[in-house]
C-alpha cells in the first residue's frame, strides 16, 4: 500500500495571504511550479493553479499588482493527511475536481501531492510488473 508521505512533494512553496499577484507568479515562474499553497501562519487556507490566474486575473484583464493571493485564491483549500493512501488521493482529486492537494501532518503543512506524482508511481509500478510478464 502507497501512502500520500511517499510520493508527495516535500518542498512546498507558499505565499501569504497579502502577496501581491505579481510575486506569486513570480515565485510559480522562479520555481517552475504550476501552483502554490497560501498559508495564514503555518496553516494552508488556499491555493492559486495557473488556471486561477488565468481565469482571475488575465481574462478579466486586470492588474496583478494591484490583486493580492487573497483575492484570487482556490478556498477553502482541500488537504489530505500524509498517511492517507495513494488511492484514497486519486479519490479526493477525482471527486473535487483538483489536480494538487497539500498534505498535512496533524495540522502543519508537510508536503504536497499531484496528480502527476500518482500517474508517475502506477506507471513505474506497472513498468516493473510488466518485467515479471516478460523475462
Amino acid at each position: 500500500m502507497v501512502l500520500v508521505r511517499d510520493i508527495m512533494s516535500k518542498e512546498v512553496k507558499v505565499v501569504r495571504p497579502n502577496s501581491s499577484v505579481k510575486e506569486v507568479v513570480a515565485d510559480m515562474n522562479k520555481f517552475n511550479i504550476g501552483s502554490i499553497v497560501v498559508v495564514h501562519g503555518d496553516k494552508p487556507v488556499g491555493i492559486i493553479s495557473e488556471r486561477d490566474i488565468l481565469r482571475r486575473v488575465v481574462e478579466p484583464c486586470l492588474i496583478p499588482e494591484t490583486l493580492t493571493a487573497e483575492q484570487i485564491m482556490t478556498s477553502p483549500v482541500i488537504t489530505i493527511n500524509e498517511t492517507a493512501t495513494m488511492d484514497e488521493a486519486a479519490k479526493l482529486m477525482a471527486k473535487k475536481k483538483v489536480r494538487k492537494i497539500p498534505v498535512m501532518n496533524k495540522q502543519k503543512l508537510v508536503g504536497i501531492v499531484t496528480f502527476t506524482d500518482i500517474v508517475t508511481k502506477v506507471l513505474t509500478t506497472f513498468s516493473i510488473l510488466e518485467e515479471l510478464l516478460n523475462p
